[in-house]
């Protein structure tokens, strides 16, 4: 008999991979044939996020775009889309699921009471399961569909990925406490909640296992890691960096009030936790930080960076940071505008404004004009990429160790330094998997050209 086919498709952060990894597993384990989102498959899985308007219509167009290869497949979408408005999704054309964030971890049994009950392609029977504490006003009766899983915040399911990857990004914490005013995360992923310090040893143990050389941790606010256990972020990494096998660990996104001076001083010393940081901003001025409820001044942000410089100077340090929030004057953009000039860090992650329903910034006025973000956005991006070429000719002609990964692109292979520099070399499957020294030389635009006599 011929397994069925399933194709995973993500959205949106690094816990979504994560997830989505951890699921493609229990499937492969069960028997189903793991191929491309982009080929015919009996059942397309779908990862959605909601962050903004574009990753709405992302999803919406990654669904089509299945039915499209398919028209007989099931349609599984899950995630931040699915929890905050699963009736606009159960709509579409080819949707058999939608799954809240508890219920998705159920999406092998949930798929397998489907199969029972009507072959694919065939929903015409109702099948409603209504398991969650409150469905809300957008959770609507819809025939065939089966929706399931939704506002059940109160356990922590870890994940992590693996493959044909060099690198895995390990769960270590889910939900966001903090209700910034443009952010949807914590109505669609709940309360913060973590992992146990001994259960993320246990992963990671796992991870080594197959022979990954390098760990991401991530989170939705990895910084609050730990605290209904009794435990912490700084216990947490402490821990890890006594664990044998592997050299190589990376902290995601953190929060500033929650990066420490401790936090940066162990990094500092830490021979196997690397120089990178992503540190979101969102805004340059005390106005606007106030306005999105974000938990810190500038001034905080601007003595992180410092500290960060003053012990670990070829340190790369990223930002987030948003344009266009309600109520951001030229005055205000400038303000953010200047701070991020006279900031040394090596680039930006720049998102526009984009209203979100059930948020404090939704009942704002003083709204942008699109055209206004549009130029501000601009501005942003063009900012971020002198602040990353300056950052990566302050690191010419250092040695530095890359991690090489598998691609194969024009006879070219790619990986990153500890400070998360793209390098790039001449192709050797021995190179594969393998933590290179390197002398980065010739700055192209895609990242360096290194030395063409690489030896193990």
């Amino acid at each position: 008999m011929k397994s069925k086919t399933i194709a995973f498709h993500h959205f949106g952060c690094k816990v979504n991979f994560a997830e989505t990894s951890s699921l493609s597993r229990q499937f492969h384990e069960s028997g189903y044939e793991i191929t491309h989102f982009h080929d015919q498959a009996d059942v397309y899985v779908i990862s959605t996020c909601i962050v903004t308007a574009v990753a709405e219509k992302k999803c919406r167009a990654a669904i089509r775009q299945a039915h499209k290869l398919n028209p007989n497949a099931r349609i599984a979408v899950i995630g931040c889309f699915s929890e905050l408005k699963p009736s606009e999704l159960a709509k579409m054309d080819g949707v058999a699921l939608v799954l809240g964030h508890s219920g998705k971890f159920r999406l092998l049994e949930e798929l397998t009471m489907l199969d029972h009950r009507e072959p694919p392609g065939n929903e015409a029977t109702p099948s409603i399961k209504q398991d969650s504490k409150d469905f809300g006003p957008d959770h609507d009766y819809h025939p065939g569909i089966s929706t399931s899983g939704f506002s059940d915040h109160e356990s922590f399911v870890p994940s992590f990925s693996y493959g044909d990857r060099t690198r895995s990004f390990l769960k270590i914490q889910d939900g966001c406490d903090y209700y910034c005013a443009y952010c949807t995360i914590p109505l669609a992923r709940g309360h913060s909640r973590s992992d146990t310090i001994e259960n993320v040893l246990k992963n990671a143990r796992e991870i080594v296992s197959h022979g990954i050389k390098e760990i991401v941790l991530t989170g939705v606010n990895i910084g609050d890691f730990g605290k209904q256990n009794g435990e912490n972020f700084s216990q947490l990494i402490r821990s890890l960096d006594q664990m044998e096998g592997i050299s190589r660990f990376r902290i995601s996104s953190i929060e500033p009030d929650l990066l420490s001076n401790e936090i940066i001083e162990f990094v500092a010393a830490s021979g196997n936790f690397l120089p990178h940081f992503h540190i979101p901003l969102q805004s340059g001025s005390n106005k606007i930080l106030k306005a999105m409820h974000r938990r810190y001044q500038r001034e905080l942000y601007a003595e992180r960076i410092m500290k960060i410089r003053s012990l670990m100077p070829h340190a790369c340090i990223a930002a987030d940071v948003i344009t266009g929030f309600p109520g951001e004057t030229d005055e205000d953009f400038n303000d953010t505008l200047t701070f991020l000039r006279n900031l040394d860090i090596s680039y930006l992650h720049v998102f526009t404004y984009s209203k979100r329903e059930n948020t404090l910034a939704a009942k704002m006025e003083s709204l942008i004009p699109d055209k206004t973000k549009k130029e501000r956005s601009e501005l942003l991006h063009r900012l971020s990429e002198e602040k990353k070429r300056k950052f990566y000719m302050q690191n010419k002609d250092r040695e530095v160790k890359v991690l090489l990964e598998s691609d194969n692109s024009m006879g070219y292979m790619h990986g990153f330094s500890e400070n998360y520099i793209k390098v790039k070399t001449k192709y050797n499957p021995a190179f594969v998997n393998q933590v290179i020294n390197m002398k980065l030389e010739n700055l192209t635009e895609d990242g360096y050209l290194v030395n063409e006599n690489i030896k193990l």
